[in-house]
């Protein structure tokens, strides 16, 4: 008689992506979020929540260009970033909990500005949520960049779906079309590389942990050989 074993990718998943204000984490606020839960392969499995907040100071032209949300569109649509923010992050707890791993591309990015968006707001964070560091978190772009190191060119979400052939079928930087398309990368990869789909989630973790610190010593590296500042965080997810 044969046995099937289910693995991580076949298991419920919390799909996690921001819009903001700009790319400084500790001074740009949120302005959407999405959270898109997965339930089985492919998007017809997926339930999707989106939350527009009020960030309560003007959205730069820079970034009004990338995600189309203007200061005035957030100002008299968008829901007050408390409340947004703690419904987002109870939601995000709940799910981490029970053992669901939060899914992001790039997601150092999302968890530090949400977390610095709690502090300011005067929320507890996830981490004080949950008592423990943020985990199990899976961030396609470090498996992506763990499996297959060498691989040239960019890994930008638009590049690495490129890369997988997976067509997109929505307005990339809008947070809910970036969490799917994150997730269809994240069964290309699992699809590709079965060691990362047969790992456990504490074991995927861990190496998260190491091909990020890997990749941010490579990087600094490269900086300092350039004149440049070496200053990538070899920490992760935070």
């Amino acid at each position: 008689m044969s046995t099937s074993t289910t693995t991580w990718i076949d298991s419920p998943l919390l799909g996690f992506d921001t819009e903001t204000t700009g790319t400084n984490v500790a001074r740009d606020r949120i302005v959407t979020v999405a959270l898109v839960h997965s339930v089985g392969p492919g998007r017809a499995h997926e339930t999707v929540a989106t939350w527009l907040i009020d960030p309560e100071t003007d959205i730069p032209e820079p970034a009004q260009r990338v995600h189309g949300i203007s200061t005035e569109h957030a100002r008299a649509h968008g829901m007050r970033a408390a409340d947004a923010l703690d419904e987002v992050a109870g939601l995000i707890v709940d799910a981490l909990r029970k053992d669901i791993p939060l899914v992001a591309f790039n997601i150092g990015f999302d968890l530090a500005i949400l977390e610095n968006e709690l502090t300011r707001l005067g929320l507890p964070t996830l981490a004080q949520r949950l008592g423990h560091d943020i985990a199990p978190v899976i961030d396609a772009l470090v498996v992506d960049r763990g499996v297959d190191r060498f691989r040239k060119g960019k890994r930008t979400l638009t590049d690495v779906l490129a890369h997988y052939g997976i067509e997109q079928d929505g307005r990339l930087h809008t947070a809910d079309v970036d969490v799917s398309a994150t997730l269809d990368v994240l069964r290309a990869l699992a699809a590709a590389h079965p060691k990362v789909a047969a790992s456990s989630l504490p074991d995927l973790h861990r190496e998260q942990v190491g091909w990020h610190r890997r990749w941010a010593e490579g990087m600094n590296q490269w900086l300092e050989r350039k004149g440049r500042t070496p200053d990538v965080t070899v920490d992760w997810p935070l």
